[in-house]
């Protein structure tokens, strides 16, 4: 069974990841979000398949900066541990290191654009679109803007 690996940061990028969940019994999965209140839960609805990084802002930056660097290594010790063939993101900064180290490694990335976005490209979806495998956009105009993208609708 593939492994894929499903990120994104806390708040509404991980309310689109969570729409996929119907997936996750197609592979063996494992879910990768920020350590908040909110998503505490998680790991009691999918035991032994989450793990989570550090949630920070960029409104605090110096403590952002230091928060992101121990993002990225601990991101880098996920992917070793869980061996992913695939990551699916729906973004934000949580995930463009995972979805590198991915490439890096030879693997696959799936990036989907998030919803709230319909005239504007995001950062995570501008760093993380030369490299992704497959670019899905939820909103047709978002095509102008990735024209290698998929427009893949709505995901709610």
């Amino acid at each position: 069974m593939k492994k894929v690996m499903f990120i994104s940061s806390t708040g509404g990028h991980l309310s689109e990841l969570l729409q996929l969940t119907p997936l996750f019994k197609e592979y063996d999965y494992f879910l990768v979000t920020e350590k908040t209140k909110s998503t505490a839960s998680l790991a009691e609805k999918h035991p032994g398949k989450t793990s989570y990084l550090t949630y920070g802002t960029k409104s605090h930056l110096l403590s952002y900066l230091f928060k992101f660097t121990n993002n990225i290594i601990k991101s880098l010790f996920l992917f070793i541990k869980i061996r992913p063939q695939v990551v699916v993101t729906t973004g934000t900064h949580t995930a463009v290191p995972m979805c590198y180290i991915a490439k890096l490694f030879g693997k696959k990335v799936i990036f989907i654009e998030t919803f709230a976005n319909s005239k504007t490209k995001t950062k995570a979806g501008s760093l993380v679109y030369p490299i992704a495998d497959v670019f899905i956009v939820q909103w047709e105009s978002m095509l102008e803007l990735y024209p290698k993208a998929i427009y893949g609708g709505w995901i709610y």
